[in-house]
């Protein structure tokens, strides 16, 4: 599939036709970019069961991409043996016992197929196949990918290290309804803006400090860190809530005000923009009012099921709408170095998955978000996934 670019959104194509002579002019505008976050109707879910055969896809790729899925799959696994859990099943006609079988029945289909072929005959065989709706009911889902940034960090602060991490303040709580947090009482709670302007300073909610106001920022949004202390230690970070406020891209709104070109729409290019213009920060973090907090917590990082996340095989999604710790099937393209090395090239991936995670921007049928690793390296690939693709369940036939 073809990837689908911020840029291809942005502008409008002039036709100017003359006929005979005459001056009239035809104006022909570009058609409306996909809105990916299209809520779907009250209790309706992303996923529609495959019925007809021609339909389904083909999962022969896959076989190549199988590194770290027995190790999600037992996360998953992990997390559908608590009781908890029980609480979102059944989802459309799966249910909790059946999500569990499907993630065991699916690890042994992998250890027994022994080709490609093979591999997509068995799935067919054994498992119903449902796709997304995306966010056009034609199955269009728009695939991000994030990371765990690794920086430098101190637990005091100085001269040098003066941005602070905050854990989640007492007066925050989790509303059950909506499964957003909010002010304890109701209402909202502080911004972006107002948290970063001292509004939790002085409380003893600060957890560590950075030296790079735009190295915070970038934690806060990618919700999880390896921060490296001055004797060489790493403390570990994980999300522990947020401010309930909804999340806004700032590298797009640059792009909307002309400040950066499409092309350089990445978080190095986002880096790069923010070392030379310093000045344009204050105003730039604001548009994104969203703000997360954190807790120190070795082993991860962690995604919403309280269960380790993993490189390629982790994926995030609106659990209002998606069946919680289920094998996923991904079809698009990702940003990659051949053989690791070289230059960043888009590349096709279809790979399995499990869907162990969300965020503040992941919302409704048409957003996918994919963890791929920890460091800058990947990190330069995660500020570069923005493609359209399909997105597919698996559960075991009944």
């Amino acid at each position: 599939m073809t990837t689908t670019r911020r840029c291809i959104w942005l502008g409008v194509t002039l036709m100017v036709l003359g006929v005979f002579g005459c001056k009239q002019k035809t104006v022909e505008l570009a058609p409306e970019p996909p809105d990916y976050y299209k809520p779907l109707p009250p209790g309706e879910m992303a996923l529609v069961k495959i019925t007809d055969p021609a339909q389904l896809p083909d999962f022969s790729e896959a076989y190549h991409h199988q590194t770290n899925l027995e190790y999600a799959a037992a996360n998953s696994l992990e997390y559908l043996s608590k009781d908890s859990s029980k609480n979102y099943f059944p989802y459309l006609d799966i249910t909790h016992e059946r999500a569990t079988r499907s993630v065991e029945v699916f690890m042994q289909t992998l250890r027994e197929a022994r080709s490609p072929e093979d591999l997509d005959r068995l799935i067919k065989e054994r498992f119903d196949v449902y796709v997304s709706r995306g966010c056009d009911d034609k199955g269009t889902v728009l695939f991000t990918s994030y990371y765990r940034p690794i920086f430098d960090a101190r637990l005091r602060p100085d001269a040098e290290f003066k941005y602070p991490l905050y854990k989640k303040p007492p007066d925050i709580e989790l509303n059950e309804t909506t499964m957003t947090y909010q002010r304890k009482g109701g209402g909202p709670y502080l911004t972006r803006p107002e948290i970063e302007h001292g509004a939790l300073a002085g409380k003893g909610l600060e957890l560590c400090y950075l030296r790079d106001r735009f190295e915070a920022y970038i934690v806060t949004v990618q919700g999880s860190g390896k921060l490296r202390l001055e004797d060489g230690s790493f403390l570990e970070i994980g999300y522990a809530g947020d401010n309930g406020h909804e999340y806004t891209s700032v590298g797009q709104q640059l792009v909307d005000r002309r400040m950066i070109p499409p092309k350089e729409l990445s978080l190095q290019g986002l880096i790069r923009f923010f070392k030379e213009r310093p000045e344009e920060l204050d105003a730039s973090l604001a548009v994104n009012k969203r703000y997360v907090f954190f807790t120190p917590r070795q082993g991860g990082p962690f995604g919403s099921l309280n269960v380790p996340v993993s490189p390629y095989r982790s994926l995030a999604t609106d659990k209002q709408v998606y069946p919680r710790a289920c094998p996923a099937y991904i079809q698009t393209v990702l940003p990659a170095r051949l053989n690791g090395v070289g230059e960043i090239a888009d590349h096709r991936y279809k790979a399995f998955a499990f869907d162990q995670d969300t965020g503040g921007a992941i919302r409704a049928a048409g957003r996918g978000d994919l963890f791929i690793g920890t460091g800058p390296e990947i990190g330069e690939l995660a500020g570069r996934t923005f493609s359209e693709g399909k997105l597919y369940y698996i559960a075991v036939k009944e």
